[in-house]
């Protein structure tokens, strides 16, 4: 009983015991009985005919386009993303409420209608890619073109996480820092920077879960072409279309641990950032 109530909390609303129950029934029906069905499909395979499955040149290939870019534009999103929250939290300049919304664009845009508008771009006869293909740098069809369809869907993810802790963080803060002759990057290296660090790991996190399992957008820019420009995504949707379900679930299972444990080590060092910054 003791025990029982030390994972309670104090509120104002009982009802903990309900509560706990709904959501744990929740997230079984909404998360852990549809990745456990395919643990379960798997199963049908011995460990042979597994590693056969997921260890192919194809499929290897698949999975360093698919984690490399997902990674590198979750990456670039982190940087490009905590510079686009600043301003908007810290400037103010005429649109400011239109470049605030477009930066929630990728959310409600359809990612296939995203794709094609990218395709169109960065096409070699695009508005964008007619200035690169002159120089041999080629976009649409290629790997470049993956991590830029990644770039686009993932912004949005940091920009939102980041914003509100940003606007939490006082001036007097700043000023007290300057007061005591902190430059300009020291103070926001030791004293804004820590704080928002946390908030930052989270936007990268889900910028990057995202990117691993965006199909849509990227199947238009990509090209598709096997070992060169193929995700694993789209290998799973061919295997389905052949009827090999054994073999989709089994490619699926390998992301799902993959990024799992990718997104277990993120929380790990996002909970270590804030248990640092408490001490």
């Amino acid at each position: 009983m003791r025990k029982l109530h030390s994972f309670k909390q104090h509120s104002v609303l009982p009802g903990f015991n309900l509560a706990l129950g709904f959501t744990l029934v929740y997230l079984s029906l909404i998360v852990l009985i549809p990745l456990s069905a395919a643990f379960i499909r798997t199963s049908a395979l011995t460990w042979p005919e597994f590693w056969a499955v997921v260890t192919t040149p194809r499929v290897v290939a698949s999975y360093r386009l698919t984690f490399g870019a997902s990674f590198a534009a979750a990456l670039l999103n982190a940087i490009f993303g905590l510079l686009v929250a600043w301003v908007l939290v810290r400037y103010h300049f005429p649109g400011k409420r239109l470049v605030d919304a477009l930066v929630d664009l990728p959310f409600a845009l359809p990612t296939a209608v995203a794709g094609i508008a990218l395709t169109a771009l960065y096409a070699g006869n695009g508005w964008i890619g007619q200035f690169f293909e002159p120089l041999g740098i080629k976009i649409a069809f290629t790997p470049v073109g993956v991590f830029v369809a990644l770039t686009f869907i993932g912004l949005p993810f940091v920009v939102r996480t980041v914003q509100p802790v940003l606007e939490d963080i006082e001036s007097e803060l700043e000023e007290a820092a300057a007061t005591l002759g902190a430059t300009r990057l020291q103070t926001f290296s030791r004293v804004i920077f820590p704080t928002l660090f946390p908030a930052l790991m989270t936007g990268f996190a889900l910028a990057f879960a995202r990117a691993i399992g965006e199909y849509g957008s990227v199947i238009f820019i990509a090209g598709n072409m096997p070992m060169i420009s193929e995700i694993t995504p789209l290998l799973i949707i061919t295997k389905l279309e052949q009827y090999d379900y054994t073999g989709a679930t089994a490619l699926a299972v390998v992301m799902l641990v993959i990024s799992f444990v990718m997104l277990l080590i993120i929380n790990l060092l996002q909970w270590w950032s804030r248990r640092s910054a408490a001490i």
